[in-house]
């Protein structure tokens, strides 16, 4: 299970740590599975499978979505970074260059 998959022994986590790899690693779990849905979804030649399949893969990104409001509400840095990057029409790159060089 990827959330066993600690790096450092369990009892010299503080509580917020494990919290927040809980939560990263959700959020990884359920980017793979839109990804594994997508690809099945792309393979398949039933129409009605497909459909079942990204009717999923769109259900695992609402998943992901929740989770990432959480690291923002939860991390402070996360909530930097998202508030800097996210839904901005500008090149990715240049929001960088910008956030580098006020």
């Amino acid at each position: 299970m990827s959330s066993e998959t600690l790096h450092v022994a369990r009892e010299k986590l503080s509580e917020q740590t494990l919290h927040l790899h809980y939560a990263i690693t959700s959020l990884m779990e359920e980017l793979e599975a839109v990804d594994w849905y997508r690809q099945r979804a792309d393979d398949t030649s039933n129409a009605d499978l497909r459909g079942v399949l990204l009717h999923n893969a769109r259900e695992e990104m609402e998943h992901a979505a929740m989770l990432i409001e959480w690291l923002r509400r939860n991390e402070p840095h996360f909530e930097k970074q998202l508030r800097e990057y996210l839904f901005t029409d500008k090149p990715i790159v240049e929001v960088e260059h910008e956030a580098m060089n006020p």
